[in-house]
């Protein structure tokens, strides 16, 4: 997947993690619900995304300092670092 025009987060990632759970774990706890969903890239956590009443994921960016995620909808295949605010489909 590497382009010498993605950031070297991007550029990291060889294989994409998708998930098996298509459930944002943080708002079942609170009885939320969510919009879309998010799988971090480095721990494999699926969150909701900033459409998300709670935007569980960014949260989870904020806290852990993961960089990268990817879009856990069917059909979509893209991929977002935060720190770089860099987006790619693959």
């Amino acid at each position: 997947m590497y382009n010498k025009d993605m950031c070297t987060h991007l550029q990291a990632i060889t294989e994409v993690k998708l998930s098996d759970d298509f459930v944002c774990e943080e708002c079942i706890k609170q009885n939320e619900r969510w919009v879309h969903l998010r799988t971090c890239q480095t721990c494999g956590v699926t969150l909701c995304c900033d459409d998300s009443p709670n935007r569980h994921m960014t949260k989870h960016f904020h806290s852990s300092q993961h960089p990268v995620i990817a879009s856990a909808q069917p059909g979509e295949r893209w991929l977002w670092c935060y720190p770089d605010e860099q987006f790619t489909e693959y």
